[in-house]
């Protein structure tokens, strides 16, 4: 899992096109920083799913399934639905015009929960943080040497909803 994880962060990267925005990782970001600001503005998010639509090519990717295509454009439209953790829809939508490293998103986004306005953001995020130093762990030099060997993880969701409500 953790390589593919990896290979997931190095897939988007590798796709990041110059003088225009992925839509991949637009999606992605969003859907971090949004969580993290709403979660600051008082709202418990219990979930989040956040969608970037790019003028060229019309391709879009969904946050939570990973990238479809790797379409390019100077700004995104972005949609993000989910729901927190007392009932309540949550909203996000606007426009993306930058989108750094994962670190954060910048354009005119507005997020609403149970109807109401949370926020309305010109920046989610912090475009001068360093961006994440993991990196996958490296087999022992010969590919298969004699030091640990990587096994299988198996990760199971359960989904779960309160009694009474």
């Amino acid at each position: 899992m953790i390589c593919l994880a990896g290979a997931v962060v190095a897939g988007l990267s590798a796709c990041d096109p110059v003088n225009g925005l992925n839509s991949a990782s637009v999606a992605v970001t969003t859907d971090r920083t949004a969580t993290r600001a709403l979660e600051h503005e008082g709202v418990n998010v219990r979930w989040l799913s956040c969608t970037a639509r790019t003028a060229g090519g019309g391709a879009s990717a969904a946050s939570r399934t990973g990238p479809s295509t790797a379409a390019t454009s100077r700004v995104a439209d972005v949609t993000c639905n989910g729901r927190s953790k007392d009932g309540k829809d949550i909203s996000l939508d606007g426009k993306v015009d930058r989108e750094v490293k994962g670190q954060c998103v910048s354009g005119d986004m507005t997020a609403r929960a149970g109807g109401k306005t949370v926020f309305r953001a010109t920046m989610l995020g912090n475009c001068d943080a360093a961006p994440p130093t993991s990196s996958p762990p490296r087999l022992p030099a010969g590919g298969s040497g004699g030091g640990a060997r990587p096994t299988a993880t198996v990760t199971v969701t359960v989904t779960a909803y309160p009694q009474g409500k």
